[in-house]
């Protein structure tokens, strides 16, 4: 995890943007006819100078209150999963498992999922009440009472338990669309602001 953020990190940094829109220029020179047989080393030393040259990013100590509240969350959702390993049938963990791993993926963006709160509480008590809640009721019955199909209900525990992970997954995993839609229209709204800026129709999404 530490390695994929320091790339991800990296590859929003603005010495790879500058490398890169160098590296651009000297591609399109290439096409324009003017970097001859040794294009590729050309754009390479056109992205280092980039690279090279560019401010380095600005040191942020300052810890937000979204980077507060997601960290505690992240903290609650590993103690979550420590107490129930090994405590359930395999097809509850892999759900478990799947539900979690949305879950990091929302928390990881925490000043995005702070802006809405409503999003937010839903994460939140996924985390602290919803998950442990189902799984605690779960855990409390006996393993051959929870795997049975009574005459009076159309499910055993064990589906049911399946059936409220699937919900709570179905909605997270809505809120982790939503957060990623707010990414592609920041991404979008950049494309139009760089065409305003240097026109052309290189950078068309």
């Amino acid at each position: 995890m530490a390695t994929s953020d320091r790339v991800l990190r990296y590859l929003g940094s603005t010495k790879n943007i500058v490398g890169s829109v160098l590296a651009l220029l000297g591609l399109l020179a290439h096409f324009a006819g003017l970097a001859g047989a040794y294009w590729p080393v050309v754009v390479v030393t056109l992205y280092g100078a980039g690279a090279l040259l560019a401010p380095a990013e600005r040191v942020r100590l300052k810890i937000t209150h979204a980077e507060v509240e997601t960290r505690a969350l992240r903290a609650d959702l590993e103690t979550l999963l420590r107490r129930i390993e090994r405590r359930f049938p395999a097809d509850v963990h892999a759900s478990v498992d799947a539900l979690a791993e949305v879950i990091r993926g929302v928390l990881g963006r925490a000043e995005q999922l702070a802006a809405s709160p409503d999003q937010l509480h839903v994460v939140s008590q996924t985390i602290r009440s919803y998950l442990p809640a189902s799984l605690e009721a779960y855990a409390n019955l006996p393993r051959g009472y929870a795997l049975t199909r009574r005459a009076d209900r159309e499910a055993s525990a064990h589906e049911e338990l399946l059936a409220q992970l699937g919900l709570l997954d179905g909605e997270l995993r809505k809120v982790a669309e939503a957060i990623h839609r707010g990414d592609e229209q920041a991404l979008r709204d950049q494309g139009r602001f760089l065409r305003d800026r240097f026109g052309g129709s290189e950078l068309d999404l």
